[in-house]
This record gives C-alpha cells, sequence and structure tokens, in this order.
C-alpha cells in the first residue's frame, strides 16, 4: 500500500496541502528582497508604508506567496496602527496561528496555513463582531480586485 499524500480541502474549497520546498523555493523566486524578509523570515515592514494600507477597493486580498485567499475588502477597517487589518479571515482554516514570543512580549503570529508565510499577528481588540484585528504586512499579501481571477500558482 503507497502512502499518498491526502489533499486537505479548507471548507471554501481551497487545497491547504503544503507545498514541498522545492516549489516553495520556485514561489520565492518571485519575490523582491523585502518580500522575502516579512513572508519567510518574519519580518515586520515599517508602519504606514504599505501599499495596501489606503486600499478601498473591493477585492481580496491573497497570500503574496502561494496565492491563497486570506481576506475580503469587506472586513478590512482602519485601526489607525499604520498596517493593513481586517476583523475575519476569508476563511479561518487559511490562517494559521502561532504563539510569538519574541520581542519582549507574548503575541498572536498568523502564516498562511497553505505555505507557512508570515502574514502579521492577530490582537483581540478589533470592532464588533468578531473583536479581533489581523494587522497583516502589505508585503505578505496580494490584492484582486472584485471579478479579478485569484492565482494558481501551485
Amino acid at each position: 500500500m503507497h502512502d499518498t499524500p491526502r489533499l486537505h480541502q479548507s471548507a471554501s474549497g481551497y487545497d491547504l496541502t503544503r507545498p514541498d520546498a522545492e516549489t516553495i523555493e520556485r514561489l520565492a523566486s518571485g519575490l523582491t528582497p523585502e518580500e522575502r524578509r516579512v513572508v519567510l523570515n518574519q519580518g515586520t515592514e515599517p508602519p504606514f508604508c504599505g501599499n495596501l494600507l489606503d486600499n478601498k477597493r473591493d477585492g481580496t486580498y491573497a497570500c503574496r506567496l502561494c496565492g491563497l485567499p486570506l481576506f475580503r475588502s469587506s472586513s478590512k477597517f482602519n485601526s489607525g496602527t499604520g498596517w493593513p487589518s481586517f476583523q475575519q479571515p476569508f476563511d479561518p482554516e487559511h490562517i494559521r496561528e502561532l504563539v510569538d514570543g519574541s520581542h519582549g512580549m507574548t503575541r498572536t503570529e498568523v502564516r498562511c496555513a497553505r505555505c507557512d508565510g508570515h502574514l502579521g499577528h492577530v490582537f483581540p481588540d478589533g470592532p464588533r463582531p468578531t473583536g479581533l484585528r489581523y494587522c497583516v504586512n502589505s508585503a505578505s499579501v496580494e490584492f484582486f480586485g472584485e471579478g479579478e481571477d485569484l492565482p494558481r500558482r501551485i
């Protein structure tokens, strides 16, 4: 009997199977140095400088590395923190949470559930109804306007 990898599909119908190292490296070859620093090395862009902070168009924010949809524009809000903020993910299964004890504090890091790319952090101080604030680096996501096809990178 062969051990064939099982596909893990989210409730919204997206494949969440982790890509192999070769695929991750192929995808990463298209990133800028800043995107690599943030997405692959858990970096943070300076506040108020990301190109998606003031984006108010309707659409979807997808993972910069693998293209998995992460947030809808309808959940975006102005938190005043200097990073794009969302109150809920596109699909909860598309976000992975980890305890982050860096910088002398305990926070909850959020990553893409498929490729493990660093997105930012989630905090329990967002607006109703969720009370959550997903604070995301613009370098970690790519915006696709309403009606645009999401990328099929994997």
